[in-house]
């Protein structure tokens, strides 16, 4: 092939008096710019991480403190009170000669000693400071004196320009919270879904866990607690994530033509160049409180890696290509040329050579990326073979910054079915073809025929607002800075002498092939079985839910109770994600937003007797309760995670307890989470809210119930993403979002501000309690965290 040639770095020849080897200057010049290249990768990430460990101080700060020294020493004042004399006395005094150069090696060492001690002064004062919660904790727009003051000594302690990882030596660890509390908690939690008998005999278990297990259990997790940076974060990414031998596509992954690849791409890698340099400011919740960064290390160079047991992340500090699927055909694509990164038109050049690329697929290449959706058992057993007959090819997709994949279909909504595109869009990015994705890469772009884009991410390295902010950067970036010629190209001009993309080779022995038909066989079965629904809500949004001064998440949190009772006539334990990020290397926590105050609210509107001012107050009082629990699980004082853990602890002690086996055994029927959007404010999204994205979904968690996503688009739109699988006869995406836009009204009608809205729906009333314990008579492995998310 023509690339082969080119990738030929020097040239042999035999004669009589041997091998001679004749290096291509051109080559010599390539390897020198690599090692350059990797040296300045290498120094500018000492230097980072220098500045890093210093923070909030900086070296200027240093050269402050030893002028100061030298100055007081010049006017013949000691500061170091005799110490300096010390330091000097340990010096070679050099046969007598230098006495000032010891003098200036005294006062840098005693400069260097006082200034690492005011940093880790300043790091211990910062991690106490950012331990306060007591700001979470107020009703909004109020500041008591405390939190004024210590919103002041904050912005005293937090320096300036911090950079992506300042803050991570000052964040304070994820408390342990009383095993009492976790265990009231609960008990209050699935109060609402049980029967009386059923809530007694939990009760009994829970008793009977506090007065024989609790205690060991909660002394190992504060062991660790003191000794691991975080009591549970390992144990859910490796217990929910890596541990799961389900398929990731639908179950654990989420969803989020040339020349709208050639700048997505480059967009994509300007932000892992601002990525490595840390040149990516830290989250501020609320503008002031610092959120970790730590999920932001893996969205690049990093591959799931099945096992056999158990997965493994692989992640990699580099890599100079993307791997690009198209028409059955894999590609490796350089990202960098002559020591630079390719510009868009260059990179837009590159997909198009692909897209005109006439040769066929190998045998069974076309279908190779379903084995990534087959269970993890099964993939991991066939990977061994993969890696020894094609391994050059596997490593050049799972070595790769991220994978492409180059729809030949388009997508995205149209005009003449605009409900139907929006759900095949959704669907085409959760779950696609089955074999066009590579589920296992941290995520997938995808770019269809017609321009449209999306993300397929896998869930085990981070959360869905780690990806979140990067989609964010890389649209804006791609639509405000990059832009289009009016021909529709990259802007730029074109590199002819750039090599072609390498095409891959694949050897695939004929024992792969039958594993191949039958992986691409369960991933058409998992792809066809999903219910995608997308429907834009755009009769109010945040701005009405401010005017009545509440909080948007929880108003839609109860509003879906009400669309989900209606639908389903039961209640049930929901799941709704809240991060922790508050604390170092947290992740999530579950809100168990099925609370008896909103199962009286739901209950006072199905019923006719119940005049609207009675259900306004009922629904008020559901809010707080939320907004509570909400509150409570990012401060750390959750439920879930700390029932978790103590339940990873009593299987390593091998010990059983009734009462933690059935809380593992829960069943979500209800799956809920809000997109964050304007992470980064690189844009007004009032003025442009058609580049904002459309947010992202996932799978449901139980075979018989829903995911629900939503994300509030501007002021005036709310965008949800619902799924269910079409095998249950208990459940309708379709049928659930007609309950929830009703619910949305029946509920904006109660204030004021929404009158002029008509109230669509008054139910029976009655609750069909057959279903009310239902998830106690099953086991269940899923749970919200090993889904698959999307976004466009």
């Amino acid at each position: 092939m023509a690339e082969a040639h080119q990738a030929v770095g020097f040239r042999t020849s035999l004669t009589s008096d041997g091998a001679e080897v004749e290096l291509s200057a051109p080559v010599l010049q390539e390897i020198y710019l690599s090692g350059l290249r990797s040296w300045k990768r290498h120094l500018s990430r000492f230097w980072n991480d220098f500045l890093t460990g210093v923070f909030p101080a900086s070296p200027l700060s240093w050269l402050f403190l030893f002028s100061a020294i030298q100055l007081a020493w010049f006017l013949q004042l000691d500061p170091s009170l005799g110490l300096m004399e010390k330091i000097k006395e340990l010096l070679p005094d050099w046969g007598g000669q230098h006495h000032g150069l010891r003098g200036v090696l005294a006062a840098a060492l005693f400069a260097s000693c006082l200034w690492g001690t005011l940093i880790f002064t300043l790091h211990v004062a910062l991690r106490l400071l950012l331990s306060y919660h007591g700001w979470l904790l107020e009703p909004h727009g109020a500041m008591s004196s405390p939190t004024k003051t210590w919103l002041a000594l904050v912005r005293i302690f937090s320096g300036r320009h911090p950079m992506l990882f300042s803050y991570q030596r000052s964040l304070p660890r994820q408390p342990v919270p009383s095993v009492q509390d976790t265990v009231r908690k609960y008990l209050e939690s699935v109060r609402p879904v049980l029967s009386d008998e059923d809530f007694d005999w939990t009760a009994v278990l829970a008793q009977e866990f506090l007065r024989l297990q609790a205690s060991l259990l909660q002394w190992y997790l504060r062991l660790k607690s003191w000794w691991a940076s975080n009591y549970v974060s390992d144990w859910w990414e490796e217990f929910v994530y890596l541990r799961s031998r389900n398929p990731l596509m639908v179950n654990s992954n989420y969803y989020m033509m040339a020349a709208r690849a050639g700048n997505a791409v480059h967009a994509l890698l300007l932000y892992r160049h601002r990525l490595n340099r840390q040149e990516i400011p830290p989250t501020l919740l609320m503008g002031m409180r610092p959120l970790c960064s730590a999920q932001y290390e893996k969205i690049f160079n990093t591959t799931r890696i099945p096992g056999v047991q158990k997965d493994y992340i692989r992640h990699l500090h580099d890599s100079q290509h993307v791997a690009v699927f198209h028409r059955g055909r894999f590609f490796r694509v350089g990202t960098h040329s002559r020591n630079s990164l390719l510009s868009p038109r260059a990179l837009e050049q590159q997909f198009q050579r692909i897209l005109e690329d006439p040769s066929p697929a190998c045998p069974h290449e076309e279908h190779l990326a379903a084995l990534t959706a087959a269970p993890r058992g099964t993939w991991a057993q066939v990977r061994r073979s993969l890696k020894t007959q094609a391994a050059e090819a596997l490593e050049a997709v799972e070595g790769a910054a991220f994978f492409v994949s180059l729809d030949a279909e388009p997508a995205g909504l149209t005009r003449e079915d605009p409900a139907a595109s929006l759900d095949a869009y959704a669907h085409a990015l959760l779950a696609g073809r089955g074999h066009d994705r590579w589920f296992d890469k941290s995520f997938t772009l995808i770019v269809f025929s017609n321009g449209k884009l999306g993300l397929s991410v896998e869930h085990s390295w981070a959360d869905c607002p780690i990806s979140g902010h990067m989609w964010e950067f890389t649209l804006a970036t791609e639509c405000f800075q990059l832009g289009y010629s009016t021909d529709g190209h990259c802007k730029g001009h074109p590199d002819p002498t750039l090599p072609r993309p390498q095409r891959l080779q694949w050897d695939l022995p004929d024992q792969i092939h039958s594993s191949i038909s039958l992986a691409l066989r369960g991933a058409k079965i998992l792809s066809e079985n999903v219910d995608c629904h997308v429907f834009p809500f755009s009769l109010f949004g945040k701005s009405f839910i401010r005017r009545c001064h509440l909080s948007s998440d929880s108003f839609i949190q109860i509003a879906l109770q009400l669309a989900h009772f209606r639908d389903r006539g039961q209640f049930c334990l929901t799941y709704e994600s809240a991060m922790t990020r508050l604390f170092l290397e947290g992740r999530t926590e579950t809100v168990r937003s099925c609370t008896r105050e909103a199962c009286n609210f739901v209950r006072a509107m199905e019923d006719k007797e119940k005049t609207d001012p009675q259900c306004l107050a009922l629904f008020r009082v559901a809010v707080d309760k939320h907004q509570a629990l909400l509150k409570a699980a990012m401060s750390g004082q959750g439920v879930d995670r700390h029932l978790f853990a103590l339940y990873v602890v009593s299987r390593f002690l091998h010990l059983q307890s009734p009462f933690l086996t059935q809380v593992h055994s829960e069943q979500w029927q209800l799956s809920t989470s809000q997109i964050p959007v304007q992470q980064m404010h690189l844009f007004d999204v009032h003025n442009y809210p058609d580049y904002v994205s459309s947010g992202g979904g996932f799978g449901p968690a139980d075979d018989h119930g829903y995911g629900v996503s939503y994300i509030f688009m501007g002021d005036d739109m709310i965008t949800f993403h619902i799924s269910s699988k079409k095998s249950s006869t208990k459940t309708d995406s379709h049928r659930l979002g007609q309950h929830i836009e009703d619910a949305l009204l029946d509920v904006a009608s109660l204030f004021q501000a929404g009158q002029h809205f008509k109230r669509r729906f008054r139910g029976s009333g009655k609750e069909d309690s057959r279903h009310r314990c239902g998830f106690l008579s099953r086991q269940t492995g899923a749970s919200k965290t090993s889904m698959t998310s999307t976004y466009f």
